[in-house]
């Protein structure tokens, strides 16, 4: 009888235990899925905060544009002298005024493709084209720019032909950022542009200059948002900050990488590495 009465306390006090277990699971399980809730919330709030800054940079965007397009316009009217001459005063302020509407019109692009690529809305049209009519393109784009004797430009002819098959406009603007950074950032010297082909099938595109380099405590950040250089030059040349950080998401997209060399003092090197045929089935479909 002592034996069966205390197999008896023995299976309530474990019957006890397991009910008290299951309500701490229970409870366990409540604050999972409150955890879970609140995640989703946050999550929701992360995705409308994003959405409304891309919508709000290319609303501003869109904004500035009719306005920086008459300035340019009536400022190149106003240059090529069809109202009377001008003073040499007049034309340099003119020309300062040129200048300043053409880097808030690239700013204004940049933020607009900013926001197009937060939003997934980037399209990309491959399409198949030799890199002697790409270099040709971009000799004939900056020529009006490399106005002066101190600094020269060389695009490096391609060993062979060289065939690709991806967005070259995504392409181009890659290319045009890395070379206006670095007209940009050599007072002196040399700018040269060259593509070659790699062992792996890809080709690397690389603009190198006789710069003013950068230091080593600074490469690391070089390709994220709004990142400008604390130095002296940087200071006088505003940007957006925005060209190096798309141009490594255009890259990404194109099923590339991007890459840069530098030494403080000695110049930079600059590069893009993209496949010869660009493949929507192995693309990333966002950027990181």
């Amino acid at each position: 009888m002592s034996a069966a009465t205390d197999l008896a306390t023995e299976l309530a006090a474990r019957e006890a235990d397991i009910q008290m277990l299951r309500v701490e699971l229970e409870e366990t399980n409540k604050g999972v899925l409150a955890l879970y809730a609140e995640l989703d919330d946050k999550a929701a709030q992360l995705r409308d905060a994003n959405e409304l800054k891309s919508r709000f940079l290319s609303y501003m965007s869109h904004e500035f544009r009719t306005p920086l397009t008459s300035m340019s316009s009536i400022t190149n009217i106003l240059l090529s002298r069809l109202d009377g001459p001008l003073t040499a005063e007049q034309t340099r302020q003119l020309e300062f005024i040129r200048g300043s509407t053409r880097e808030l019109t690239e700013m204004v692009n940049d933020l607009l493709d900013l926001a197009k690529v937060e939003a997934g809305r980037i399209t990309i049209s491959p399409e198949w084209f030799e890199m002697v009519d790409l270099f040709a393109a971009l000799r004939g784009m900056f020529k009006p720019i490399v106005s002066t004797a101190s600094v020269s430009l060389v695009f490096d002819e391609p060993e062979g032909e060289i065939k690709l098959y991806t967005d070259d406009k995504k392409l181009s603007q890659i290319l045009r950022n890395f070379i206006s950074n670095a007209l940009k950032f050599t007072p002196v010297g040399e700018v040269r542009v060259s593509a070659r082909m790699l062992d792996d099938g890809c080709v690397e595109f690389a603009v190198a200059d006789s710069g003013i380099g950068i230091a080593a405590e600074h490469i690391p950040n070089l390709f994220a948002d709004f990142v400008q250089l604390d130095v002296r030059l940087q200071k006088r040349l505003r940007g957006s900050g925005l060209g190096l950080s798309l141009a490594r998401k255009f890259a990404h997209l194109l099923g590339g990488r991007v890459a840069v060399e530098s030494e403080l003092g000695k110049g930079s090197r600059f590069a893009v590495t993209l496949p010869t045929r660009f493949d929507p089935a192995t693309a990333p479909q966002a950027v990181p």
